[in-house]
């Protein structure tokens, strides 16, 4: 179902946090290149328009990060891979 969801008991809520923010920065600093690349000039760059988008895919970021991101292990897989071992 949710692998990994933050609310899952089994999922460290620092970490997840911490994970879901690294995330979510890639994905604003990407956005945020790829709107000023697409500016034919850099003074022509609307620049509110280009943190106005940039911000959005940061939230979506992190919204989308709710269901479950595979940086961050469970309580139950971390057991499993000690047993591995």
């Amino acid at each position: 179902m949710l692998k990994n969801c933050v609310f899952k008991v089994s999922v460290d809520t620092k970490e997840w946090f911490k994970k879901a923010g690294i995330r979510a920065v890639k994905t604003f600093a990407q956005t945020f290149v790829s709107m000023v690349a697409v500016g034919s000039a850099f003074s022509d760059v609307d620049w509110k328009y280009v943190l106005s988008v940039s911000g959005v895919a940061l939230v979506l970021s992190v919204a989308t990060s709710i269901a479950g991101i595979p940086e961050v292990e469970t309580s139950e897989t971390k057991e499993i891979e000690n047993e591995e071992e």
